[in-house]
Parts: structure tokens; C-alpha cells; sequence
């Protein structure tokens, strides 16, 4: 891609892209690689997750995701995400789109609407309301959904918190039965359907390489890659 070529996507503004999809489908790692990318190209690129982006949303993270604390109701578990993510925007995300920086985000609006919307039952209205003035009506210019059959991703991200000795801090979600991360995907493959131009599903069966060249053609139209021949 040439610097002068009219099709160039407009190194002016910042650009907010979003990575979701059920546990174990490959989210943090093809985040990571494109941030690579993107550095190569010299890039201003900030990484960044919800929950956690923030003191406060680390302190939320720990709540939200240990797996031996208290059942937690579902309208408890979804205000306290919203409340993650009012203090992520305002902390990290809108003053690094300010400058003009590429954020890529570890889960973000869509990941609530499918698990709390729809998996866990409040609706997905329900969670719209409560993103319809700012900072919350921030709205990513484009999501990657890691679209894998639910049993694999589920045993994927049991290994991995197993190998990482995540399992006792980090995995309360991974605990939940089959069933839900069904209706989790079910949810995304939803919100995805609604909203093709920017929810764009890439299909995460496969090594990394194969699956980050997935991610980089779902993204290049609206980022600067480096013209190493290889997306």
C-alpha cells in the first residue's frame, strides 16, 4: 500500500479496535501480534483489556473473575463491568483516541451484551440503556469476533489457566457448565449478524499465523499495515 494511494485508511484519527469472542478462542494472543504489526508500521498503539485497563478496573477484574467468591447476582456482575469500562474510557481509551493512537482493547461493549444480555438473561436492552450517553456511547470502529466451537475453546482456555497457574485467581467463567458459553456464542453470532460492517467474525480454527492473516484482513481497511508482503 502506497502512501499516496486514495484507499489508504486516514492516519489522522485514532482508531478503536476490539477483540472478542468466548474464553479460549484466542483473543489476547491475535491482539498482541497485531499490535506488533502495527508498531512495524510506527504506529502509536496502546494495549489494553476490561476488565483491568485501569487501578480501579484491576481491583474489579479480581472481583469479577476469582472463581471461589460468592455467586454473584447478574445485575451486580453487569454494573460492575459498566463500571469498569466508564473509568477504562476515560482513564486510557478516549485520551489515547484523542492523540491519535490505535486502541486495541481485550473484550469491550459486545462481550457485556453476550454475556450478561444474553447469557446470563438481563437482556440485551437492558444493557444498551445503560451505553447510551458518555462515556459509554464510545463505539469501536471495528470488533474481531474469534468465532471456535464452544467445547474446544472451553478446554483451550482450561489448559491455559492451568499453565499459567490462573486457575485459582482468573477462573470463574471457565467454570461455568457448556451451556453457557453456547448461549455466550449464540449472543455474539447475534450481535454479529446485526452489525456485519463493523462486527467482522474471523474463523480462530487453526495455528496463530493462519489465524492472525484472518485478523489482519479483517482490519486492514482501516489501519496501516507495514508492506512486508505477508498480509
Amino acid at each position: 500500500m502506497s502512501a499516496d494511494d486514495s484507499t489508504a485508511p486516514d492516519d489522522s484519527r485514532g482508531r478503536f479496535i476490539t477483540f472478542e469472542g468466548i474464553e479460549g478462542t484466542g483473543k489476547t494472543t491475535q491482539l498482541e501480534r497485531l499490535a506488533r504489526r502495527l508498531r512495524g508500521a510506527s504506529a502509536d498503539v496502546v494495549v489494553t483489556r476490561e476488565p483491568g485497563g485501569t487501578a480501579l478496573g484491576r481491583e474489579l477484574r479480581a472481583l469479577l473473575l476469582r472463581p471461589d467468591a460468592e455467586p454473584m447476582a447478574p445485575l451486580a456482575e453487569l454494573l460492575l463491568y459498566v463500571t469498569d469500562r466508564a473509568q477504562h474510557l476515560v482513564e486510557v481509551v478516549e485520551p489515547a483516541l484523542e492523540r491519535g493512537a490505535v486502541v486495541l482493547c481485550d473484550r469491550y461493549r459486545e462481550a457485556t451484551l453476550a454475556y450478561q444480555g444474553y447469557a446470563r438473561g438481563l437482556g440485551v436492552e437492558r444493557v444498551l440503556e445503560l451505553h447510551r450517553h458518555p462515556p459509554l456511547d464510545r463505539v469501536p470502529d471495528r470488533t474481531v469476533l474469534l468465532e471456535l466451537d464452544p467445547a474446544e475453546a472451553l478446554a483451550r482456555a482450561r489448559g491455559r489457566n492451568v499453565a499459567r497457574d490462573l486457575a485459582g485467581t482468573e477462573g470463574r467463567f471457565e467454570q461455568e457448565r457448556l451451556d453457557f458459553h453456547r448461549r455466550v456464542r449464540a449472543g455474539y453470532r447475534a450481535l454479529a449478524e446485526s452489525d456485519p460492517d463493523r462486527i467482522r467474525v474471523v474463523d480462530a480454527d487453526g495455528d496463530s499465523d493462519t489465524v492472525e492473516r484472518r485478523v489482519l484482513a479483517a482490519v486492514r481497511d482501516i489501519v496501516r499495515l507495514p508492506e512486508d508482503g505477508s498480509c
